[in-house]
């Protein structure tokens, strides 16, 4: 015989078990990466924020969760637009 042994055999066939593996994560990931982003909402559906708003006459606090667009007007109160505030570390 060639003088080919399990062993060498054993190592051919877990390398190319291997390359295998690496190629189809290797796809798998270039494929995630090449994913085109998710639609936006329709307008008019509420979407999730966290703003925070207080108004400069009285003082008083507003957390907004929902809007119906990312980036709302401020709200009113004591007749001024209230001005947004600097999210706080939870």
């Amino acid at each position: 015989m060639l003088g080919v042994t399990f062993g060498s055999v054993l190592w051919v066939a877990s390398g190319f078990l291997l390359m295998v593996v690496l190629w189809r994560v290797g796809i798998t990931m270039l494929r995630a990466v090449t994913m085109p982003t998710p639609a936006p909402p329709p307008p008019g559906e509420m979407r999730r924020v966290n703003m925070r708003f207080r108004c400069d006459v009285c003082g008083v606090e507003l957390r907004l969760t929902m809007a119906p667009d990312e980036d709302p007007p401020p709200p009113k109160h004591c007749l001024e637009d209230m001005i947004i505030v600097a999210p706080t570390f939870e």
